[in-house]
């Protein structure tokens, strides 16, 4: 299932090398996540992200953490229990060390990447169960372009870009590594709505996301995301499709924001 993949897509998009100047230890983003079954919006699920501050013998880094859990109810339905997240510059939000951890419907897969930005390398680590309750690991290395990052970095930085520089119309190709493979997405600025929300009415930026050679998402303009217009950025509503049905994310709660 790439319900909780799409999303962490959509949200990843908008990204380049930036110095941050928005994003905090202990800030915390809980949304809800629904998916349109039967032509019924359903909630089905929490999706959280949170930042918190991890010191090393050589640094102090910030920590990305993004999850997803299905309610309990529909867990006899489809269980997802998802783990993303990244250890990156509070500088730069440069990432040094990335994780995925999963657990959607049975399917039970680890990700990891070490990266060296001076080579370009990332060491990659793959681990899959199989369905006789063996595990298959991989170990490989992969060449990564300058600007390319893994999903939860990009999904921050996002916020540390000057959207409000952007006009109407204006699109721009970005790179994120999944699954080993560069992946090249495409945003497009749509407009500025204010729309309501748990947090009050916001002005936000309309963006839309899509994908090239990929059937992730699907349509023309049917995945956007909605940040609010001010120096948070924060994502409080995004609309997605995919080969398998269409759903949304809504802001539920926002803690600890430097703005």
């Amino acid at each position: 299932m790439k319900f909780f993949l799409s999303l962490l897509i959509i949200l990843s998009s908008y990204v380049s090398i930036a110095q941050n100047n928005t994003i905090v230890a202990g800030e915390k983003l809980i949304y809800t996540a629904s998916y349109n079954m039967s032509g019924l919006l359903n909630e089905l699920a929490q999706v959280t992200m949170e930042t918190s501050e991890v010191k090393t013998s050589k640094s102090t880094l910030l920590k990305l953490k993004c999850t997803a859990a299905t309610y309990s109810k529909w867990d006899s339905f489809f269980k997802i229990r998802d783990l993303y997240e990244s250890y990156v510059s509070p500088k730069t939000l440069t990432p040094y060390l990335y994780n995925r951890d999963i657990s959607e419907g049975g399917h039970e897969k680890f990700m990891k990447y070490k990266f060296n930005h001076k080579t370009r390398i990332v060491a990659s680590t793959m681990r899959k169960t199989r369905g006789d309750g063996s595990i298959w690991e991989e170990n490989k290395t992969v060449k990564i372009g300058t600007s390319t990052r893994d999903l939860v970095t990009t999904l921050y930085q996002i916020r540390n870009l000057d959207i409000h520089k952007a006009s109407i119309g204006d699109s721009q190709n970005f790179t994120i590594l999944f699954d080993n493979k560069e992946t090249v997405v495409r945003i497009k600025y749509l407009s500025k709505e204010t729309i309501n929300t748990v947090l009050g009415k916001k002005e936000c930026y309309k963006l839309a996301i899509s994908i090239n050679n990929s059937n992730i998402l699907k349509g023309n303009n049917d995945n956007v995301i909605w940040l609010t217009a001010d120096k948070n950025k924060i994502p409080v509503y995004v609309k997605f499709k995919i080969a398998v049905g269409s759903g949304e994310l809504k802001i539920k709660s926002a803690t600890g924001l430097k703005y």
